[in-house]
């Protein structure tokens, strides 16, 4: 299986595994295989910056929670907490979606729920930033 380099500065150790025709990646917070689809790259490339290079704690590292907006049921991504406060919301996607304003409003919208104080979207290749500061997010360039 042929993955796509993404654009983070370190390159990860990641386990991963074939079975058949399909291959899986070792979630090191959920301690489990998942199909390795190219949105889990992108999830697992975030959990281990977070982990190795920001040094959070795994338990600090939510990923896939159900959330409720508008009676709907929707899946974050990946949240990185400090004692059990939001404070990092990621939404991910795969490398071939392109980041749209649109794509930037589901993961505002998402955070309208769980109020953290910065939001990035990224489909591995492009990151988004963006910090809410009285009651509108700033925008912010940012090395991962």
């Amino acid at each position: 299986m042929e993955l796509p380099k993404l654009n983070f500065n370190e390159d990860f150790d990641f386990q991963i595994k074939r079975d058949k025709d399909k291959f899986f990646i070792y979630d090191l917070v959920r301690k489990s295989w998942f199909l390795l689809t190219p949105e889990e790259w992108v999830r697992q490339h975030w959990l281990h910056y977070f982990h190795f290079i920001k040094g959070r704690n795994l338990s600090s590292l939510i990923l896939e929670k159900k959330l409720i907006l508008n009676d709907t049921t929707k899946r974050i991504d990946l949240l990185v907490t400090e004692k059990t406060v939001a404070k990092i919301l990621v939404e991910c996607k795969a490398p071939e979606i392109k980041l749209t304003e649109k794509t930037f409003e589901q993961t505002a919208r998402y955070n309208s729920v769980l109020d953290a104080e910065e939001i990035i979207l990224s489909n591995g290749l492009q990151h988004i930033s963006a910090k809410f500061i009285d009651g509108k997010y700033e925008f912010y360039r940012s090395e991962f």
